[in-house]
């Protein structure tokens, strides 16, 4: 998690945040004879411990997987894209502001009202920059201000500067009541829920149990947990191969699978459901000095590579064309920017442009201008796993024969945006995963570090414009003020998404559907 200086935050790391909004997948997971009702238990495979489970102390995946089957929230987004209605019964919102109706009946864990002021009282608590609660920006705009009428049951929440999309960014803020934000570390193995579960059993490095609550009503549309599973058990394999075979053997329901070991799944008729996330994305560093501050010199490195050939390996076969900058789906912003934007590959126009622009090879084959030679400083994260490290040879080896001196280094989590802020490289790939276009919009634009978090240095007038415009419009109005800016970032190739990858919740005598967060709770149910 990157903090922005304006309060804004976005995730820089591949699902390093796994906040969910609903999205069908690739189909629904069940197999058996058991009739779906609402009792039973299912057992979801968790690959990490997740550590706290306190809502407003963890951006950890695995615990935000978990933190959804416990927490309500004010709004949900559907498979389409379009709000719909959770404990916030109805809306309305500017630029700069947002109105929340609370819906009537919503319960905290110990079975006390959850009022108006409960949720302002949280949004207060978010968005106040001293309280260091990691979700500020993603959820709640940093500096927000909050009030309540607790008698028309009323919410409103208004922020300093332009945030065009307020309301689906509550869609990831776990709800909770005034009392339990006096001791947020509390919840570290405990749960005050709003949700359809609380937790009943915390063994760190184990399990985690979930119990059904009575009376949840507040869901997606209206939904109930009466269809759901009487108790949800999620328990810790990080092992893959461990968590298909105990899936095959019918001990777990829900596992996720990124490997190899999804082909034996397949094989056993399992389905699973798909949550999409851009894998594969170039930024090139354009600080003075830098070869890739010079356009001709991005356009010729990108024709350079097969970035087809990249994505099938980093993918393992599986790759898929991006249509947005990261935006996960369902983006609010659906117009594809990345289509027509990135040259094919092609050597022969790569060359062509170098030297359209005063370039040369020298009598070592290697590209020159000006007595200096085209060095490439390329850098890759450890956490992207072999087969990006296996992508990342062949893109340098690529680079190499086409006439380019390339120097490859693979950074380890802990200090990837240390080094990318340091700013000795020239090509990194760095996928950004993030839930709304505004959350990309420091990463692109604006300072460097340290003032700032413009990790490339970009400085492209046209996406400047294109946000000026966006940010001032709110929610899914703007998309086509964000759908020109975004485009003009490709198609400068100031930024060169390449491929998606899929994460694949298979289940077995379950259907459920997912997203990036993992299972969305209100559609679990046993059987099939």
């Amino acid at each position: 998690m990157v903090r922005i200086s304006n309060g804004r935050a976005a995730v820089a790391t591949l699902a390093a945040v796994a906040l969910g909004v609903s999205a069908a997948g690739c189909g629904g997971s069940a197999n058996n004879d058991r009739e779906a009702k609402g009792d039973g238990t299912v057992t979801i495979a968790l690959n990490g411990d997740p550590g706290t489970l306190s809502p407003m102390q963890t951006l950890v995946g695995t615990a935000l997987s978990v933190n959804r089957f416990a927490y309500a929230s004010l709004v949900a987004i559907g498979a389409d894209g379009q709000l719909q209605p959770a404990v916030a019964e109805r809306w309305s919102a500017t630029a700069t502001s947002a109105t929340f109706t609370i819906r009537d009946g919503v319960t905290c864990q110990d079975g006390s009202k959850l009022t108006a002021a409960d949720v302002a009282a949280e949004f207060n608590y978010v968005g106040d920059p001293a309280n260091k609660v990691p979700l500020i920006g993603l959820t709640v705009p940093g500096g927000a201000k909050a009030t309540a009428d607790d008698a028309t049951r009323t919410v409103t929440v208004t922020a300093p500067s332009p945030a065009p999309f307020i309301v689906q960014n509550t869609a990831l803020l776990p709800l909770l009541c005034q009392k339990d934000l006096k001791d947020p570390a509390a919840l570290a193995k405990a749960s005050a829920a709003t949700g359809p579960y609380q937790l009943s059993e915390a063994v760190p490095g184990d399990h985690y149990t979930y119990v059904k609550r009575a009376g949840y009503a507040w869901g997606p549309n209206g939904a109930t947990n009466a269809d759901m599973p009487a108790k949800v058990v999620f328990k810790v394999i990080t092992n893959e191969t461990t968590a298909a075979n105990l899936l095959l053997n019918g001990q777990l329901q829900v596992a996720t699978i990124l490997g190899a070991d999804g082909e034996r799944l397949d094989a056993a008729k399992l389905k699973y459901e798909g949550a999409g996330t851009l894998f594969g994305q170039l930024l090139f560093n354009e600080a003075d000095g830098r070869v890739a501050a010079d356009e001709a010199v991005r356009r010729a490195l990108v024709q350079a590579v097969d970035l087809k050939q990249l994505a099938s390996v980093a993918t393992s076969g599986h790759p898929s064309d991006p249509k947005h900058m990261g935006e996960l789906d369902p983006a609010p912003c659906r117009d594809d920017v990345v289509s027509g934007n990135v040259p094919p590959h092609d050597a022969g126009a790569a060359a062509a442009a170098l030297t359209a622009a005063g370039w040369a090879k020298d009598g070592s084959g290697i590209w020159a201008k000006g007595g200096k030679q085209l060095t490439v400083g390329y850098m890759y994260a450890t956490s992207m796993g072999p087969t990006v490290a296996s992508a990342s040879e062949l893109a340098a080896k690529q680079w190499t024969d086409f006439g380019a001196k390339v120097s490859s280094k693979a950074v380890d989590p802990a200090n990837l945006m240390s080094a990318l802020a340091g700013g000795d490289w020239d090509v990194a790939w760095q996928p950004f995963n993030v839930y709304t276009p505004d959350q990309l919009v420091p990463f692109f634009s604006g300072p460097r570090p340290p003032q700032g978090n413009n990790l490339p240095g970009i400085a492209n007038p046209d996406y400047e414009a294109g946000v000026k415009q966006a940010m001032a419009t709110p929610g899914t109005d703007g998309c086509q003020q964000w759908t020109k800016a975004e485009s003009a970032l490709v198609k400068r190739l100031d930024v060169v998404p390449f491929t998606m990858s899929t994460t694949r919740y298979y289940g077995k005598g379950v259907t459920f559907q997912a997203d990036a967060g993992g299972v969305i709770p209100s559609t679990l149910r046993i059987g099939g």
